[in-house]
């Protein structure tokens, strides 16, 4: 979190630890609003109760932080323009911590207890698939805003049919096919990465080798190292990949993990000695702050959102108003958690109804046009498929850390896995 912002306790001080309803004059009245296909405002019993969960303690609390910021920001612009369909909408935060049954836990506590209508959150990939039968047993929609391991749309979605789950961020596909994409361009052939060891680094590291490798034969991958979650120490990593000698350097480090990396690579030299660079969630808000200046140039990134793409009105207006509001710039998970509420207003308006079946067909197919641009939720598999930029990191006096120019936009359509996620042409690079 910035400097500038408001300390932690301040901000929970703010937003409540409990149930979340906006007052009547909310920021921006709904005027900053995506628009939606439907117009259709059926009566329904409110409230409607969203129990939302992220990760809010820890050295990943900052994550918790923004989903606050989104996801209250919806609810105070909808609540000001009289609810979803005419009922105020509620919003209660649970922290998820990483481990898996705490995600189970808050779940059950939401609908069970609360009486949630609705779901939203998840910061781990290892708690989104844990919590994927679990949906199907409560049978309440979870919009997942953060975690991104494809499995669980291809697996629990399409293949085994659990209709409950939906994601509205980016997943897997941008951090390990598109980087390769971007990559081929590249003079670069001997490749090296240092990467969480758990489902999301491993995932993400096999989808890069084996499309550059499909994009552009010859490449090589001459060093890797895996390190555990909670890493403070990347200096036997760093040794690792340099020692190789590489061009070109790949890592899906994330959050303060991806700080404290770049801190001691610099120290390293390593990015003097290696002229491409990828971090896939580098352009994450967090840690372009983190870093500040201290970010390197011309280091190629990317995220699930980012705040200057796309140049339109609705994302231009409501980054004004996001930073009016809470004196930040959103994160990808503050876009998320913002659009997972209209999602949810744009479903139950149109199926007149916050039935669960009735939602599900409500949010299949549906096309939102949100911060991020238009998002179409795919009905095979529930994943929303948009567009973000890559582009190499560069100063600019007008922000206090580091932004993207050469911005480079890939259709998500060309490097997303296509149902029937096996056997030829479904996997990029297509041909």
């Amino acid at each position: 979190m910035g400097k500038k912002g408001m300390n932690r306790r301040d901000f929970l001080k703010l937003t409540g630890a409990g149930s979340l309803v906006a007052a009547a004059g909310g920021v921006g009245g709904g005027l900053l609003a995506p628009k939606w296909v439907w117009g259709a405002t059926p009566t329904i019993k409110g409230p409607v109760k969203v129990g939302y969960q992220a990760v809010l303690s820890g050295t990943l609390a900052g994550y918790g932080e923004f989903h606050k910021m989104g996801a209250v920001m919806a609810m105070e612009e909808i609540n000001a323009k009289g609810g979803i369909a005419g009922q105020k909408v509620e919003v209660e935060f649970r922290d998820s911590t990483t481990k898996a049954d705490e995600a189970i836990k808050n779940a059950r506590y939401f609908v069970d207890s609360w009486g949630a209508d609705f779901l939203a959150g998840i910061d781990s990939s290892g708690q989104a698939l844990a919590l994927a039968p679990v949906m199907a047993q409560l049978d309440r929609v979870l919009m997942v805003t953060h975690g991104a391991t494809e499995k669980l749309t291809e697996d629990f979605v399409y293949r085994k049919g659990i209709k409950q789950i939906f994601r509205n961020c980016m997943p897997t596909y941008n951090d390990g096919h598109a980087a390769a994409f971007i990559a081929k361009d590249f003079p670069a052939v001997k490749w090296t990465t240092v990467s969480p060891k758990y489902e999301y680094g491993f995932t993400c590291g096999k989808m890069f080798q084996d499309t550059l490798k499909g994009l552009k034969p010859g490449t090589q991958f001459v060093a890797e190292s895996f390190a555990p979650m909670g890493t403070t120490d990347f200096r036997s990593h760093i040794n690792t990949i340099m020692d190789a000698k590489p061009d070109g350097f790949y890592s899906t480090e994330w959050a303060g993990e991806l700080i404290t990396f770049v801190k001691q690579a610099k120290e390293a030299g390593l990015f003097e000695k290696v002229k491409y660079v990828m971090f896939p969630v580098g352009a994450a808000m967090d840690v372009l702050e983190g870093l500040g200046k201290e970010m390197p140039d011309n280091i190629w990134i990317s995220g699930r959102y980012y705040f200057q793409y796309p140049n339109s009105k609705e994302n231009t207006e409501w980054v004004a108003a996001f930073h009016k509001r809470w004196n930040h710039y959103p994160a990808y998970v503050s876009e998320t958690g913002y659009s997972a509420i209209y999602a949810f207003k744009a479903a139950v308006e149109k199926a007149g109804s916050k039935d669960t079946k009735a939602v599900i067909a409500a949010l299949e197919g549906m096309e939102q046009n949100s911060p991020a641009g238009k998002r179409v939720f795919r009905k095979e598999d529930h994943q929303a498929m948009y567009d973000v930029p890559w582009g190499q990191t560069v100063s600019d006096p007008k922000y206090p850390f580091k932004v993207m120019k050469n911005m480079k936009v890939l259709p998500a359509k060309e490097y997303f896995n296509r149902p029937p996620f096996e056997g030829p042409g479904t996997t990029p690079p297509f041909k």
